[in-house]
C-alpha cells in the first residue's frame, strides 16, 4: 500500500458507498391535505417540510381563505380545493379572513 492510498478492498468499499449515496434520491415533497367542513380546518395543526404542499379541500358551500397576517393568503372557493407550496421554515398560524374563528397551524421544518 502506498502512503495515503488505501488498499484495493478499502477503495472498493469507498467507491460502493459513494455510488449508493449518489443513487439515493432526495426525499420527495409531500402533499398534506387539510379538509374544511362546517367552518373547521381539519386537522387544525400539521407538520410539514419546506417544499411540501398544503392542499385545502373546501367541502362548505361558501368560500374560505387560509391567511397568514403579513404573509400569504390562499383563496379556497366553495366545493373546490386550493394549494400552497411551503417556501420557508418556521411555525405559522393561519385563519379564514371571512370566518376569523377558523384557525389552523403549520410547523414547517427545513
Amino acid at each position: 500500500m502506498k502512503a495515503g492510498v488505501p488498499d484495493r478492498p478499502v477503495r472498493l468499499a469507498i467507491l460502493t458507498l459513494a455510488s449508493i449515496a449518489i443513487a439515493m434520491p432526495a426525499a420527495a415533497a409531500a402533499t398534506i391535505q387539510v379538509t374544511i367542513d362546517k367552518l373547521v380546518f381539519s386537522p387544525a395543526s400539521v407538520d410539514a417540510k419546506v417544499g411540501d404542499t398544503i392542499e385545502w379541500v373546501n367541502k362548505d358551500v361558501f368560500a374560505h381563505t387560509a391567511t397568514v397576517k403579513g404573509g400569504w393568503e390562499v383563496m379556497i372557493p366553495p366545493r373546490k380545493s386550493a394549494s400552497l407550496t411551503l417556501k420557508a421554515a418556521g411555525a405559522v398560524d393561519y385563519f379564514c379572513r371571512f370566518h376569523p374563528n377558523m384557525k389552523g397551524h403549520v410547523d414547517v421544518a427545513p
